[in-house]
């Protein structure tokens, strides 16, 4: 079993990661979507009821600690759930299905990731074994989503579903944005398998913490530096006067344009 430590802060926040199997907690692909769902703290997703969304709606329906908002267009489902990020701190879902119910989550999805919403969206699709078919109301929801999402892919078999929606949830809370799942519709019916994946999200880094320089925690360990380019003292970046004003660090530069040999070079901050 893996085990490691991830600090951002000691005096801020401590993340233990243990990875454990998802087991089998289901008997469909769409009762472990629910239920990682529910684990993962949503309580309601907010969609139009469509054909390849079913299984989905049924396993909701079976389960009493999330609820289906049935909303009359998609493009609304996907606002409240950015929504209900934002005021709650949690996760938003919403769900589409193939065809109009796709393409109708767009503007509610740019939203949610042009305002930081973490929000998972749920793209079921039309059966696997028609992909590339022309099939009725087929869409390709990697090009559809590109553009507004962090995550975007789509499952085809029962193994690969539950590590891709544990990654998809990860990524929506930690990057604050939108991830995309595509659910064939074959495959919410098919049986679930267990799979090795963590089974517990972890908040994103204090806004403190990723905005601390990098440059600044990499100078401050450094014996040396090498800047690849040449004649920096007619016009100097920015970074050079982090580097030049630690006394412990040797500094070095290349020849000018392209030249092979280095030299090490005193140069005054003023």
């Amino acid at each position: 079993m893996l085990k490691q430590n991830f600090s951002w802060h000691t005096s801020v926040i401590t993340l233990r990661i243990n990875p454990k199997p998802i087991i089998n907690m289901a008997k469909k692909i769409a009762e472990q979507l629910i239920d990682t769902l529910v684990e993962s703290g949503v309580e309601r997703i907010y969609a139009v009821t469509g054909d390849s969304l079913n299984e989905v709606n049924e396993a909701v329906r079976k389960n009493n600690k999330i609820q289906w908002i049935h909303v009359r267009h998609e493009e609304t489902g996907a606002y409240a759930a950015a929504a209900e990020a934002q005021l709650t701190g949690r996760i938003g879902c919403c769900a589409g299905s193939s065809g109009p119910g796709h393409v109708h989550l767009i503007n509610g999805l740019y939203d949610a990731q042009r305002s930081g919403a973490p929000v998972i969206a749920i793209a079921s699709t039309i059966p696997s074994g028609e992909f590339g078919t022309e099939y009725f109301q087929e869409t390709n929801t990697i090009k559809l989503f590109n553009d507004c999402s962090y995550y975007n892919e789509v499952a085809t078999t029962p193994g690969q579903f539950p590590r891709m929606l544990q990654s998809a949830i990860q990524t929506a809370i930690t990057r604050k944005g939108v991830a995309v799942v595509g659910l064939p519709g074959d495959l919410a019916k098919a049986s679930s398998v267990s799979a090795d994946s963590s089974v517990k999200n972890y908040p994103a880094p204090p806004d403190g913490e990723r905005k601390k320089p990098l440059l600044g925690q990499a100078v401050s360990c450094a014996h040396f530096a090498f800047i690849p380019i040449g004649g920096f003292e007619k016009s100097r970046p920015p970074f050079f006067y982090a580097l030049i004003r630690n006394d412990a660090l040797t500094l070095a530069r290349s020849a000018a344009y392209g030249g092979s040999r280095h030299e090490a070079k005193s140069v005054s901050t003023n």
